[in-house]
């Protein structure tokens, strides 16, 4: 059985039981969340496809921690200008925990 769900306008294909990690959530580490927007649902073979999303399903989960993502460095440069800039980002995850889908 899998589901794929809109967290945040990004989609993800999950099963029950599996770790992902979604945008940086609002919610303490041990919490429980709840999404909503079911776009399709698989059950042993029988697929349902939300117009747009399927009523009556969701998706819970367990926030699991907080961490950050790779380093991505930004370096510009203006050639013959004395200009370089080199800065760097790293993104904002939540590691989740999908503890059961319902439809």
């Amino acid at each position: 059985m899998y589901a794929i769900v809109d967290v945040n306008s990004r989609q993800y294909k999950v099963k029950q039981g599996q770790e992902i990690y979604v945008d940086l959530q609002s919610a303490e580490v041990g919490s429980a969340l709840t999404f909503d927007k079911v776009l399709l649902a698989d059950n042993e073979g029988n697929i349902t496809v939300g117009t747009p999303v399927l009523r009556n399903a969701s998706v819970s989960a367990k926030v699991l921690d907080h961490v950050k993502g790779d380093k991505v460095i930004v370096f510009k440069k203006k050639r013959r200008k004395g200009y370089r800039v080199k800065k760097g980002h790293r993104q904002r995850f939540t590691k989740i925990r999908i503890e059961s889908i319902t439809i």
